[in-house]
């Protein structure tokens, strides 16, 4: 048996369907909001909010990706902490494992490759 879903997005202020309703999200007073929006209705929000935009700070981290993909390229945290018991380190169960070992990890499989 086949079966077909199919979600539809209404836009929150006219409650009209269409294929280019997007969801916006965006903050005001330390709350988070999000609205479901068709591409007439966005440009309205984005035309209103960006002499704001353009005169606020931005708040936050700039490129969480780019940290999730540095991550992604080191060793695992386990492995590392398996290799620093077996070389004699004092290493904690969980938590960051201190730059000092990971560094060692690094530089002695450096050698080996």
């Amino acid at each position: 048996m086949a079966k077909q879903v199919r979600t539809i997005y209404i836009d929150d202020l006219t409650g009209d369907q269409s294929d280019d309703v997007k969801t916006v999200r965006f903050g005001v007073d330390g709350r988070e909001y999000e609205i479901d929006l068709n591409a007439e209705n966005h440009d309205k929000l984005t035309n209103l909010l960006n002499p704001y935009i353009l005169a606020a700070r931005r708040r936050g981290r700039s490129a969480p990706t780019a940290r999730k993909a540095a991550a992604s390229t080191s060793a695992d945290s386990a492995t590392v902490r398996e290799w620093a018991k077996q070389q004699g380190f004092e290493v904690s169960e969980r938590g960051r494992v201190p730059a000092n070992v990971r560094a060692s990890y690094e530089k002695a499989h450096a050698k080996k490759n």
